[in-house]
C-alpha cells in the first residue's frame, strides 16, 4: 500500500466532495450540514490557514494515488489533537497514517497530543495501554474517548 500526503491546495474540492458526504464517515464525525462544492471550498480554505499556523500540519491523504480522506495536527483546547478521516475502504491504512503524524508531532517538537474519538467508535485497547491517560471529555456537544499520547514515550515504547 503506497500512502501519500499531499497539500490541500494539490486536491480539488470537487474531489473532497463524495468523501465530506459520506455517510459512513460522517457517523464518526461531529453533525454538521452536508457539504456543496461552495462548503468544501470553504472548508478546505480554512484546513489551508490551519495548516499554515505553528505546530500544525492538515494533509490530504492519497493511497495509489486516489484521494481517500485527510489527516491533521490541528489546535485543540489546551494543545493539539490529531485528526484522521479516511474511508471505509481505507480504515486499514489508519494505524501507517497515525504513525506518520506521531513522527510530524515529534519533528514539530510536540511533547503531547490527543487523540479524540467520538462515542460512536469502540474503544481501543492498544492505543490505551500506549496513553498516559484517558477520559472521557465533551466536545461540540459530543461524547469523546480522548487519549493523551506523549511522544517521546510513544516512540520509547515502539
Amino acid at each position: 500500500m503506497t500512502v501519500q500526503f499531499k497539500h490541500f491546495d494539490d486536491v480539488q474540492a470537487p474531489d473532497f466532495l463524495p468523501l465530506l458526504n459520506d455517510a459512513t464517515i460522517r457517523k464518526h464525525l461531529i453533525d454538521h450540514p452536508r457539504f456543496d462544492l461552495q462548503g468544501v471550498g470553504r472548508w478546505m480554505d480554512d484546513k489551508m490557514r490551519i495548516n499554515q499556523q505553528p505546530g500544525c500540519r492538515v494533509q490530504a491523504v492519497l493511497i495509489h494515488g486516489l484521494l481517500v480522506g485527510w489527516c491533521g495536527i490541528q489546535p485543540d483546547e489546551d494543545g493539539v489533537e490529531l485528526a484522521i478521516v479516511i474511508g471505509q475502504a481505507h480504515w486499514g491504512a489508519g494505524i501507517a497514517i497515525f504513525r506518520e503524524m506521531m513522527c510530524w508531532a515529534r519533528e514539530m517538537g510536540h511533547t503531547e497530543v490527543r487523540f479524540h474519538l467520538l462515542d460512536s467508535r469502540p474503544a481501543y485497547a492498544a492505543l490505551a495501554r500506549k496513553a498516559s491517560r484517558v477520559e472521557q471529555t465533551f466536545l461540540s456537544g459530543r461524547m469523546f474517548t480522548t487519549y493523551f499520547l506523549s511522544v517521546e514515550s510513544w516512540f520509547a515504547a515502539r
